[in-house]
């Protein structure tokens, strides 16, 4: 299946696409689009983060859960909305979480693309749904794909890893702790990010691994 997705991922993930699973998620996926459903991010947009960040240059892996559903804000980067769209709250949480951390004032722009284009893969585990309908395209195929993600990055060591909240933390069974760096805390949504997520300074943390490991650190 020729799916369009950056190359050095293309090569990574190749035995993925001709897997039953993965045929029936585009189908699936496709279907939606054709149906005249809105379908969050826009179809070029779906591997996104991919296209961003090849797979060599990922230096940190953080895990949303699926896109934004609401129009105009889903661009293919978790946590991310394009800019001139007001940052959602969990993203607020998270600017207000590295401005804590870091001593200095986060940005009031929501598109994360800057983020991406020095190594961070802003991977949702699910990379559509319908609008309106958060989860509307959960157990459809995509966590799988994405467990495939997660398992392709196995040959890269020496990475951060940022797992907020629970979904994003079943991701961490794949990841060889004794190469990488887990990062894990509650989610930065209003709900629970005052249950540990602020204060965590996972922002922090990660620079000084990268450092430690002769990486250039994330201008957050």
């Amino acid at each position: 299946m020729d799916v369009r997705i950056e190359e050095s991922w293309k090569k990574a993930l190749a035995a993925e696409f001709d897997k039953d699973y993965f045929i029936r998620l585009t189908d699936f996926v496709r279907g939606e689009y054709l149906a005249g459903k809105p379908i969050y991010p826009a179809a070029r947009n779906i591997f996104n983060a991919f296209n961003l960040c090849p797979i060599d240059k990922v230096k940190v892996v953080i895990i949303g859960q699926d896109p934004y559903h609401e129009p105009g804000q889903a661009h293919g980067l978790c946590f991310s909305v394009p800019n001139g769209i007001t940052p959602p709250p969990s993203l607020v949480n998270i600017y207000k979480e590295i401005e804590s951390d870091l001593g200095r004032p986060s940005s009031t722009n929501g598109d994360l693309t800057h983020w991406a284009d020095q190594g961070v893969l802003l991977l949702n585990s699910t990379l559509t749904v319908q609008a309106h309908l958060a989860a509307s395209h959960a157990g459809k195929g995509w966590e799988q794909f994405t467990d495939a993600v997660i398992a392709a990055l196995a040959k890269h060591n020496h990475i951060v890893y940022m797992l907020w909240g629970s979904y994003a933390q079943k991701k961490a069974a794949l990841v060889d702790v004794s190469q990488n760096l887990v990062l894990k805390s509650v989610h930065p949504s209003p709900l629970s990010a005052y249950r540990g997520f602020f204060g965590c300074k996972h922002f922090s943390q990660a620079n000084e691994y990268l450092q430690s490991v002769g990486k250039t650190p994330i201008d957050w």
